[in-house]
């Protein structure tokens, strides 16, 4: 397809009849003929139509430039980037998963419940009630206490 054969468009249009306003204004155009230029731009629908209504005009350039060559797809260049977007992505995903495995091992292992003496406190508890130890009672009335107020603050502080 030639290139004076496409099509132009509003923002071409107003691009020409800005040339054409401005060669009246330096005396090139008689007001008759910058009205019959403006309405033939108006009416231009094709490249050609717009250059030929500035060809005797000095500096008149077409109100539709030539394109400029596309770059060629470099399907090779293409696969590169993927294939590094895929790793950066792996990658990431790897760091997350590691953060995240090690941060539940570090929430598990010291700030949840009371650890691991809650059996053997229990068990002493439990003896101490049956045999009268006064010292197992203390203890586990200090371990309940210490347990329903870790419960209570970590209810309110952890909210979300």
């Amino acid at each position: 397809m030639d290139h004076n054969d496409l099509r132009i468009g509003d923002a071409e249009r107003e691009q020409t009849m800005a040339a054409l306003r401005e060669h009246f204004a330096q005396g090139r155009l008689t007001h008759e003929e910058l009205d019959e230029r403006l309405d033939r731009t108006l009416a231009s629908k094709t490249v050609r139509d717009l250059s030929q209504v500035t060809a005797d005009l000095p500096g008149s350039s077409p109100a539709y430039a030539q394109p400029e060559q596309l770059p060629q797809f470099d399907r090779d260049a293409w696969r590169q980037a993927m294939r590094a977007h895929r790793h950066q992505m792996q990658a990431m995903r790897h760091g997350q998963t590691g953060r995240r495995h090690d941060h539940s091992q570090r929430h598990w292992r010291g700030h949840h419940g009371p650890g691991p003496l809650l059996p053997l406190l229990i068990v002493f508890g439990v003896l101490g009630l049956v045999f009268g130890f006064g010292i197992f009672k203390i203890l586990l009335a200090v371990f309940l206490v210490a347990a329903v107020f870790k419960l209570v603050h970590r209810r309110f502080h952890y909210r979300g």
